[in-house]
């Protein structure tokens, strides 16, 4: 029988970040990157940087991100 594994994404609000790059510690994926753009506010956001034609790294919707955000800028979406 096959093996499913879980997939999923997720969205971080650029407006509601702040750049404390928490969510880039915890994922374990390595999926997510400080932007190179700055937010209305002066900050550098994180970006959410999936590949989605590699199967190798992909967003396990695991929701470690969403939890330790301090500004509730991430959203997570399971399939």
């Amino acid at each position: 029988m096959a093996k499913k594994t879980k997939t999923g994404k997720i969205t971080i609000d650029r407006e509601l970040c702040k750049g404390c790059q928490l969510c880039i510690s915890v994922c374990p994926q390595h999926l997510i990157a400080v932007s190179s753009k700055l937010n209305q506010k002066g900050y550098s956001p994180a970006e959410f940087i999936e590949d989605p034609t590699s199967d190798e790294r992909r967003c396990t919707a695991c929701a470690t991100c969403a939890t330790i955000c301090p500004d509730i800028a991430i959203e997570v979406y399971r399939e």
